[in-house]
């Protein structure tokens, strides 16, 4: 037989008090006897009384939902900004809707469109890039946006990240200060603004001021992934690089173990500086040295800045850039 819906009406016949009375004690308003207060619990609790948060949502025109876009919920980069924001999200009371794009383009629109049909109060958005595509459907919805570890290069849209040109450089230039002439440059599409133009730039900058000239001999696009390193190594051999800087953990990792695997000593022969310093860079062996950046935090105040936007509070910046590191471990001398 199938479980009959309890109502607000039925809590509200069972204690014998008004819907208003319910409604204020699911909600949480002082404005009750506690008498009341405990009888209308107890009728809630023994009559299994579960609040419909749609019908809540339509009736205030909120839903204290907030959906995530994720290119790769098992990237631990991403997991570890997603867990950010769940926990900032709770301490304001949202809920989190996470849906998964697999860095497309078209199925980002579509789990856009998806979020926004369940009338999500806002949206962080953790996409590689921007396509003009994704930002006229922000820009239609007028629902809230903030990317979190994604860039607008317009800065149209509120975003937090770390300043991923000067963190590149300074990679770079520990690697050409340790000796390497041939330092490769390793990331994502370069069609992703963080890769082809931030990081980049940064990396053309730290080999300009050390007397090296660019060669785009030495720039690598990949997946970001642990078989994708593994396929770089005939690759790096071929470009005569003694160093590569990572743009990603697990493709870092992966470039790692194809080194030792073909006979080549990390950090003797060839060193490598990775970007996220996840749990990925720790447990490699040797370890792998990385720009260290807060992802957590990255999260956190994505979400908190969201809060911000939807409840049209005052905003200093909508371009927040957090502090970052670089921390030596074992594949650099």
């Amino acid at each position: 037989m199938e479980k009959q819906t309890i109502t607000i009406y039925d809590v509200a016949r069972e204690a014998a008090v008004s819907m208003a009375t319910v409604s204020r004690v699911v909600n949480g308003n002082p404005n009750v006897k506690p008498a009341t207060r405990k009888k209308v619990l107890e009728v809630i609790d023994r009559l299994d009384y579960r609040p419909n948060a749609v019908a809540r949502g339509l009736a205030s025109k909120r839903t204290t939902t907030v959906g995530v876009i994720i290119p790769d919920v098992s990237n631990a980069y991403f997991a570890s900004l997603a867990r950010g924001i769940d926990d900032v999200a709770t301490m304001y009371k949202y809920n989190i809707i996470l849906a998964n794009s697999d860095g497309d383009d078209k199925k980002e629109i579509s789990v856009l469109n998806t979020l926004l049909a369940k009338q999500v109060d806002g949206v962080i958005f953790m996409g590689h890039h921007l396509t003009e595509e994704i930002r006229g459907e922000f820009s239609r919805s007028k629902t809230p946006v903030v990317l979190a570890g994604s860039i607008d290069p317009d800065d149209q849209v509120g975003s937090v990240n770390i300043d991923y040109k000067e963190a590149t450089k300074d990679a770079t230039t520990k690697l050409i200060k340790s000796g390497n002439k041939k330092v490769a440059f390793v990331s994502g599409s370069l069609l992703d603004p963080i890769n082809g133009v931030y990081r980049l730039n940064g990396y053309k900058e730290a080999l300009k001021e050390n007397g090296l000239t660019f060669n785009e001999g030495l720039v690598f696009e990949s997946e970001y992934s642990y078989k994708a390193g593994l396929k770089l190594h005939d690759r790096m051999a071929n470009s005569g690089a003694t160093a590569a800087v990572v743009a990603d953990d697990e493709l870092a990792v992966g470039l790692l173990n194809s080194l030792t695997d073909n006979g080549i000593s990390v950090p003797s022969e060839f060193e490598i500086i990775t970007s996220n310093n996840s749990l990925f860079s720790d447990i490699a062996r040797p370890s792998v040295s990385s720009i260290s950046q807060p992802l957590y935090d990255i999260g956190a105040v994505s979400m908190r800045l969201l809060t911000k936007l939807m409840n049209k509070e005052d905003i200093d910046e909508k371009t927040v850039i957090l502090p970052y590191g670089l921390i030596e471990k074992g594949s650099t001398k």
